[in-house]
């Protein structure tokens, strides 16, 4: 179901999936730090706060993203659409392991595209809480995927 919601349903999903990033900041970071060793101040400060901006602001836009006639010769058409491309593997180091992550999986899921997310072996924790998180959200079961 999830390529053929509407650009703005998809968006607002991906709105409260930022709000539930933002609601459970602490507990994000906290794993973070646990996990790869980065001062929870950093992991708070920047990384998680790069993470709700990129699921806020694609969750903005995705309902933006319009089809497009470019110019060309008289008497010729051309037409761009754009369309969910499939599923989008999205792996992922240790290092910034959700802010890598959402610069991948937040324009996957705005376009429509369902997700698999492998985290590295060293930092599984927070992609599972990525996971649970856009479980709460709404998504549909399947559109985003941790291994």
């Amino acid at each position: 179901p999830w390529p053929r919601l509407s650009p703005a349903e998809r968006g607002r999903a991906l709105l409260r999936l930022a709000d539930l990033l933002e609601a459970h900041r602490s507990e994000l970071a906290l794993a973070v730090s646990l996990e790869n060793g980065k001062p929870i101040s950093e992991a708070y400060g920047i990384e998680l706060r790069a993470v709700i901006a990129t699921f806020r602001w694609y969750g903005q836009l995705a309902d933006k993203l319009r089809d497009e006639s470019p110019h060309t010769d008289p008497g010729a058409l051309a037409l761009v659409t754009r369309e969910p491309s499939g599923v989008v593997g999205a792996v992922v180091p240790w290092n910034f392991p959700l802010s890598l992550a959402a610069w991948k999986l937040a324009p996957a899921l705005a376009t429509g595209c369902t997700a698999v997310l492998k985290p590295s072996e060293l930092t599984p924790l927070s992609a599972l809480l990525l996971g649970r998180l856009a479980d709460e959200s709404g998504l549909p079961p399947g559109v985003l995927n941790v291994v």
